[in-house]
């Protein structure tokens, strides 16, 4: 245990433990800033940059809150994609140390076995609105005894899709309910219509100047739009990725070629909203374990996913704003580690990108191919 984060000092044995275990030493900003307020039971909105360790710093304050010795749901956690809700539950399952029951609750699932999970009287439970909702509806799901609702990656649940669902399951908690939201982008809109949900909430922002210092480069490669396809090849060669994400925009656009790479030898999965909740854990967990070194992902499927060890992040498609672009090269590079970020873009795009760039504050490298390798270009 580090003395330099006293207040862990003060949390849950197990907290503690699983703190060691994690082999971590400083807190992240965003835990140092967001922990004590949840504590204190503040509501709170929070921006903190991808990769800073947002789930901890909602998660480690939750799981203390939670009494053990109560067997009823004290704490719901919830997001906007099936990926992200079976991470959170991973973490909510390794820093629970045991002591706290869990469930997680997503859309397209079997809903009879989850009904069957929550006889189990789950303490915390992570899932996505509709299904949550929908569960409460149903009366399988009671919300009385909920003290805390976390919106993990806020910015993608307050959309008039999801907002229904969400007046719905606050106005099912008691009126002294704690609300918390976090998310790496925290647009006016979305601060606004969280606030119409919360209580006088602290707002905390964490920007690029209290991060360590990032090691991650900026690629990028001009080429036909046609030729993309082959880049693909040619940066799976000539950079020798450990794992590849590549982020496209169109999914149409990507089945033939996917294909053909596999053909050739280039092992590839996929990651869209149109894939059955089996398809879509196999795709990450082949990812996750190597098996697959390059994975192709809409935003929507990849949004606020930690893959641990991912080594480069790939625009097969130019990202359309700096949110996305944050978004998508945060995936690397993650708490310090190095990363590659790289673009493919048309001469037409090149313009776009550097604009980009400009607007991020970060330092765009031209590259091209030279005897399958790449080097910077004239």
């Amino acid at each position: 245990m580090t003395n330099s984060f006293p207040i862990l000092q003060t949390m849950k044995t197990f907290l503690q433990e699983s703190w060691e275990k994690a082999n971590f030493n400083e807190p992240t900003a965003i835990q140092q800033k967001a922990i004590p307020p949840i504590l204190e039971g503040k509501d709170l909105l929070a921006e903190s940059p991808t990769g800073t360790g947002k789930t901890l710093a909602y998660l480690l304050p939750l799981l203390e809150k939670i009494d053990p010795a109560k067997k009823n749901l004290q704490a719901i956690v919830l997001a906007s994609s099936r990926e992200l809700v079976m991470q959170i539950s991973d973490e909510i399952r390794v820093w629970g140390g045991g002591s706290i029951t869990s469930a997680s609750l997503i859309g397209g699932a079997n809903i009879k076995r989850q009904i069957e999970r929550l006889k189990k009287q789950p303490q915390v439970v992570a899932g996505t609105p509709g299904r949550i909702q929908e569960l409460i509806q149903m009366k399988k799901l009671k919300m009385h005894e909920v003290k805390l609702i976390v919106l993990d990656e806020g910015d993608q649940l307050l959309v008039p899709e999801h907002m229904k669902n969400l007046e719905a399951i606050v106005k099912s908690t008691m009126k002294d309910r704690q609300m918390v939201l976090f998310s790496a982008t925290l647009p006016p809109k979305t601060e606004d219509l969280a606030k119409s949900l919360m209580k006088e909430p602290d707002v905390i922002k964490v920007g690029k100047e209290d991060m360590p210092a990032s090691k991650v480069e900026h690629h990028y490669f001009v080429c036909d739009r046609r030729d993309k396809n082959l880049m693909v090849e040619r940066i799976m060669r000539g950079y020798n990725p450990e794992r590849v994400l590549a982020f496209i925009n169109d999914i149409g656009n990507v089945g033939a070629f996917a294909s053909k790479l596999e053909f050739k030898g280039f092992a590839n999965g996929m990651l869209h909203s149109e894939l059955n909740k089996q398809e879509r854990e196999s795709a990450l967990r082949r990812f996750r374990d190597g098996s697959l070194p390059l994975l192709f992902a809409t935003d929507v499927a990849a949004r606020g996913l930690d893959i641990k060890g991912l080594t480069h992040v790939l625009h097969f498609d130019l990202p359309k704003d700096v949110t996305q672009y944050t978004h998508r090269a945060g995936r690397t590079g993650r708490s310090g580690a190095e990363g590659t970020v790289i673009a493919l873009v048309t001469e037409r795009e090149e313009r776009d990108l550097k604009r980009l760039a400009r607007d991020l504050g970060i330092k765009l490298e031209k590259k091209e191919f030279y005897k399958g390798q790449p080097v910077e270009a004239n």
